[in-house]
């Protein structure tokens, strides 16, 4: 017959070990994203744009927890009339292996476009590295758009990164007709977008483990 201290013994030993495995579960949930990114809604690269009108600037901040082992790829992609532009990928950013472990900074995209006549200028930076301005011949067709709209692909609160993962930032939209309401996180109706409207961006990031 097993004695009252054994069972509480026993007890006390299986609620240790539940607590070690929840642990050991929560760990590797933390440890399965080497970067986060949220929107900067108040930066000021957002209030400078703002205030010079210059066009549209996605700004966010990333940080990146095995930044001595990381690599990091931002580019935005290009369709127009639902067929790829060529090049497919209009610009690029790529850094990483920094020499500290952590790091944390601005990263983002911005069109410069200050007469609707004129080729716009498109660059990408972060606080690792930058691409200057360079100027996008006939990506816009402003004879027949009504608009142009763009947004950000993600939510308010900070995003976890897995390695290898890609993940829609923002879209920029060029339109002809009523701008609707989109999941940019679906992929049916990311293409639903690129058939639909005239010119379509998308703003993407991947963050690999080296």
């Amino acid at each position: 017959m097993i004695s009252r201290t054994s069972r509480v013994t026993f007890f006390t030993i299986l609620l240790f070990l539940l607590a070690f495995c929840s642990g050991c579960n929560n760990e590797a949930k933390r440890d399965a994203n080497i970067a986060y990114i949220s929107i900067n809604e108040n930066s000021q690269y957002k209030k400078t744009f703002k205030e010079l009108n210059l066009g549209i600037l996605y700004d966010f901040n990333l940080r990146l927890t095995e930044a001595d082992t990381s690599w990091v790829t931002l580019w935005v992609e290009g369709y127009k009339h639902g067929e790829p532009t060529e090049p497919f990928r209009l610009i690029e950013l790529s850094y990483g292996s920094s020499l500290q472990k952590v790091t944390e900074g601005p990263l983002g995209f911005g069109i410069i476009k200050s007469r609707a006549e004129e080729d716009p200028l498109f660059f990408l930076y972060s606080s690792g590295a930058s691409i200057p301005p360079r100027t996008m011949n006939n990506i816009f067709d402003t004879e027949t758009a009504r608009a142009i709209a763009w947004d950000f692909a993600i939510g308010d609160k900070e995003l976890g990164l897995q390695s290898g993962e890609i993940k829609v930032l923002g879209v920029t939209r060029e339109v002809d007709k009523i701008i609707k309401t989109y999941d940019y996180q679906d992929t049916d109706q990311i293409n639903q977008i690129i058939e639909e409207d005239l010119t379509v961006l998308l703003l993407k990031i991947k963050v690999e483990r080296q």
